[in-house]
């Protein structure tokens, strides 16, 4: 009878060294490390442990300085699994060509470029500063753990800095830059909802509260005749489109906040729904749309008296500083303010050098809504300041900024 052979099974070892071990035994057994390299990584590994300890805690205790040997041994293995995809010929090659403090600091830089990185769409709870020290302790939890951990944090905020990145281009054809987007703090798939309505109804601009609602109103107006030509029509006739020379790295995450938008319109098209009460009421819809926030259309539109107008607009104070700075929030087409910070300072410069200062507004604001007895005054305050200011924020010069910054540090309020 023949006599049946057995097929031993195969058996995988899991391998628990660090990829950096792997590879550098990799390198020694094929010829690709040779003794001096070995010489080489073996006098830079201390070095290496030293620098980490000190920037983590102490290079003068032993705790830290095993800490600081995990810590090195892991950030050359994220480098070189990472930059070699797993294989390893090419990281062992890594290590033959380039210093072992290199590799490390290689593994450093990734880690502080993902933290860096947004976590939330929200531009108001974002700094774009990128890597600060109050990141260390972040760091030093990251430098421990797997290129695993790291690619699946990688890929959530990736995706998220692309949402971002998408609603400022969607913005700036909007004519609204990175900055006033930061400025108004708000989410940036609420930017790139309005921006496709706007796009695809043919408006320029971002809008405020006003122009806003008038959209809308004009899209239901627009639905409603449409559906009327079409028997028992009862889905809506208007579908925000992707708009023309939105570029491809954009395209699926836009795509992805169209389909919210696609979902929202039986809504945004229910004219029985008042704009205000939707948008601005209904929770589910608070915050999921952008507009610009701009009381003094507000006031306009719903015509308010001069005098509650005036008060709502200097919030009670008088004196030349809190008027300047409002009177030039209004030149500058921003919300009427009586107060910057250093920041919103340089996005009111920054506004009027790219969209042009219109004092006039300022004045036609103080004749319509100051108290008759000090308009003559404030105009007069208005014109002089005017005459002084309108070169230096207008300028182009190399230091157009800092001096305007001076300026308004000088005439207006700008809290430090």
């Amino acid at each position: 009878m023949p006599t049946r052979q057995s097929t031993p099974a195969s058996i995988s070892l899991y391998d628990a060294r660090p990829f950096f071990e792997k590879a550098l035994q990799h390198g020694v057994q094929a010829g690709i490390i040779d003794r001096q390299r070995l010489d080489t990584i073996c006098a830079d590994a201390p070095k290496g442990m030293v620098q980490i300890a000190r920037y983590f805690g102490n290079e003068f205790l032993r705790p830290d300085l095993e800490k600081a040997r995990e810590r090195m041994v892991n950030l050359v293995s994220l480098y070189l699994e990472s930059s070699s995809g797993g294989d390893l010929r090419q990281a062992a090659e890594s290590l033959r060509d380039h210093s072992f403090l290199s590799r490390s600091k290689g593994g450093s830089d990734m880690l502080k470029a993902m933290i860096a990185m947004p976590q939330n769409s929200h531009f108001g709870m974002n700094e774009r500063a990128g890597f600060t020290d109050e990141h260390i302790p972040l760091l030093a939890k990251w430098s421990l753990r797997s290129l695993a951990d790291y690619q699946a944090e990688f890929a959530v905020r990736d995706q998220v800095a692309q949402v971002m990145d998408a609603a400022i281009w969607l913005a700036d054809q909007l004519g609204m830059d990175a900055s006033e987007l930061e400025e108004a703090g708000k989410d940036a798939e609420a930017v790139i909802r309005t921006a496709l309505l706007l796009l695809a109804t043919g408006h320029t601009e971002m809008p405020d509260w006003v122009a806003f609602e008038k959209m809308v109103v004009a899209l239901r107006k627009k639905n409603g005749s449409a559906a009327a030509t079409k028997t028992g029509a009862k889905a809506p006739v208007f579908m925000a489109a992707l708009p023309s020379g939105l570029p491809d790295r954009f395209r699926s995450v836009v795509e992805a906040v169209r389909q919210s938008v696609a979902s929202d319109l039986p809504k945004i098209l229910d004219a029985a729904i008042p704009v205000r009460q939707l948008f601005d009421q209904t929770p589910a819809y608070m915050g999921r749309y952008f507009w610009v926030e701009d009381g003094l259309s507000e006031i306009d539109h719903h015509d308010r008296q001069a005098s509650l107008a005036w008060h709502k607009a200097t919030g009670g104070n008088s004196d030349d500083g809190s008027l300047i700075t409002l009177f030039l929030s209004m030149a500058a087409g921003l919300a009427p303010k009586t107060l910057l910070t250093e920041k919103s300072a340089a996005t009111l410069v920054r506004r009027i050098q790219k969209s042009g200062f219109k004092p006039e507004l300022a004045r036609q604001y103080i004749l319509d809504h100051a108290p008759v007895q000090y308009r003559h005054d404030y105009a007069q305050l208005w014109a002089d300041f005017v005459d002084e200011a309108q070169q230096t924020l207008q300028s182009d010069a190399v230091h157009a900024l800092p001096d305007a910054l001076a300026l308004l540090r000088r005439e207006c309020n700008v809290k430090s």
